[in-house]
């Protein structure tokens, strides 16, 4: 009675952060209740026997990927209005692929079956000397491995459209030039002084800019100069 009590407890609050997540207009809270969401799903391992999947959980996705979400949002000057600007345009295509991903989860739902050995399961989850870890990668690394594979390469294409999505040209922004780099020559970046000791070497202070109005009347009377002579 408390295990379902509690699982009901973890799995009602964790949708509710899962909706807040997406429904969040501000991204930080938007991040915080997506941590609470990693939390309760946490609680949701333990509760079946998966130990070890809900500490990977809070060190690696809470510990790690959630607070560098967190950073990213609070350091970085995303103009999140910008970003909502194409929302009316993708709207078909977005409610589209919603229908389609509902109409899978109709589908299996209505083809759930709950085999009479599950409670048996449930109760006894890891293999007689075996551990939980090991048990897992066995299973993991022999018989869903391409599946594995699979969800790499997905992380793969979603970590390089955030980089594609937070890489866009600001005004004034002095980027990296690699040729100019590699084609400077030493006389550029080097030079030999000969100092005699007791003697220090005497670096001359920058020309003072001139202000805009001296500077013309300069030019202008060196050319009126010019052509008197």
């Amino acid at each position: 009675m408390i295990a379902a009590l509690a699982f009901y407890a973890f799995a009602a609050v964790l949708v509710a952060a899962s909706t807040m997540v997406v429904a969040a207009r501000n991204p930080v809270h938007a991040v915080l209740f997506l941590i609470l969401a990693f939390f309760n799903a946490a609680g949701l391992f333990l509760l079946a026997g998966a130990e070890f999947l809900a500490l990977i959980l809070v060190i690696v996705y809470v510990g790690a990927v959630a607070v560098l979400f967190l950073f990213v949002v609070m350091m970085l000057d995303i103009d999140f209005v910008q970003l909502r600007e194409g929302f009316v345009r993708y709207l078909p295509i977005g409610a589209a692929i919603g229908l389609v991903l509902l109409a899978e989860l109709l589908i299996v739902g209505a083809a759930w079956s709950v085999s009479p050995t599950a409670p048996r399961l449930l109760a006894t989850p890891v293999p007689e000397g075996v551990t939980n870890t090991e048990a897992l990668g066995r299973v993991l690394y022999t018989e869903y491995v391409y599946l594995f594979q699979a969800a790499g390469l997905v992380l793969l294409v979603a970590m390089i459209g955030a980089i594609v999505l937070t890489l866009r040209d600001r005004p004034g922004t002095r980027r990296q030039d690699i040729a100019r780099q590699i084609g400077r020559s030493r006389r550029d970046t080097l030079a030999m002084v000969r100092l005699r000791p007791g003697e220090g070497m005497v670096v001359p202070p920058p020309p003072k800019p001139q202000p805009a109005g001296e500077a013309e009347t300069a030019q202008g009377d060196g050319l009126s100069g010019g052509g008197r002579h």
